[in-house]
């Protein structure tokens, strides 16, 4: 499919979006509810995106950056790799899921899937985390996931947009196994990444409700719910701080388009007990890459891991 073609399916399903969006005008515009049951009116707020965004975004390309880790974990510092894979995609707004085929009653999105994988002591550690936010930039993310895979066992936990925010949970540990709940809609840290890749300046500052990224609620064992925080968009750096986790995240981005994220750091407390202590996680960008990755499985392809330098 060329270019052309592209941006002119891409138009016509934004029209058809926005001719048949019922927005709740009584609403705040930054807490745009998806109403996804049955009989209810889903709200698709009118995407504005530049010629750039969709010359970029919508080429039939991910972008996938790799960073070099260091990992606070258990009281030390861990040496590790981390990619983030930016790419747009339909999604579909009562399933949750991404559309295998393209439809008008689809949200386009911008997905991001952020890994980590480092070691403690003999064993790994790899950790992935999911957020499709609409690239309306409006409202909340339709849906947040995370998994942690470590020797001693796996935990999930997905946070999906309905009425409210539905949380589910499983875990090998006992107090956490198999878990559901809702809370009320607000911020998510998870959706913060893929909002500032769309326009840094729409970020949300001051005195905010957040509910911390679900890697760290897992790694923590915090509940999954929202926490005050302080947050501050100051040239090229973005910082998120909540003062009852005593952690604060700032991430460093380009002030040009496309916004690339340049790294971040993670500061709070780390270890348990006697081996308790504050620590500051950091991820440095290595390289960058535009690729349709999905076709890139076979062995002729790991060369493009050299380049990211991820081998």
């Amino acid at each position: 499919m060329t270019l052309n073609t592209c941006h002119k399916l891409f138009v016509v399903a934004i029209t058809f979006l926005t001719l048949n969006s019922c927005i709740d005008k009584t609403s705040n515009s930054n807490d745009v509810a998806l109403k996804l049951e049955e009989n209810t009116k889903i709200d698709r707020p009118k995407p504005t995106l530049s010629n750039a965004f969709k010359d970029y975004w919508y080429a039939g390309e991910a972008e996938i950056t790799s960073y070099k880790l260091e990992q606070a974990r258990y009281g030390e510092m861990r040496d590790g790799t981390a990619v983030l894979v930016f790419v747009t995609e339909d999604f579909l707004p009562k399933a949750q899921v991404k559309a295998d085929t393209y439809s008008d009653t689809n949200i386009p999105v911008l997905k991001l899937n952020a890994t980590k994988n480092f070691n403690t002591g003999i064993y790994p550690y790899s950790i992935m985390q999911s957020t499709f936010y609409p690239v309306a930039n409006s409202g909340h993310a339709i849906k947040a996931s995370a998994s942690i895979q470590e020797w001693c066992g796996l935990t999930y936990a997905q946070l999906n947009n309905r009425d409210k925010f539905e949380i589910t949970l499983h875990s090998y540990f006992q107090g956490e196994a198999d878990t559901s709940y809702e809370i009320e809609k607000t911020w998510t840290e998870n959706e913060l990444w893929a909002k500032l890749r769309i326009d840094p300046k729409s970020l949300p500052t001051g005195t905010l409700q957040i509910v911390p990224s679900l890697e760290f609620t897992r790694l923590r064992h915090k509940p999954i719910k929202a926490y005050e925080a302080f947050a501050t968009l100051e040239n090229s750096s973005y910082t998120v701080t909540y003062p009852d986790l005593d952690r604060t995240l700032k991430i460093n981005f380009n002030t040009d388009f496309p916004y690339d994220i340049l790294g971040w750091e993670e500061t709070t407390v780390s270890g348990y007990g006697a081996n308790s202590k504050t620590l500051t996680t950091k991820a440095t960008k290595l390289e960058s890459i535009k690729s349709a990755y999905w076709t890139k499985n076979s062995n002729a392809n790991e060369g493009l891991r050299e380049m990211l330098k991820l081998e």
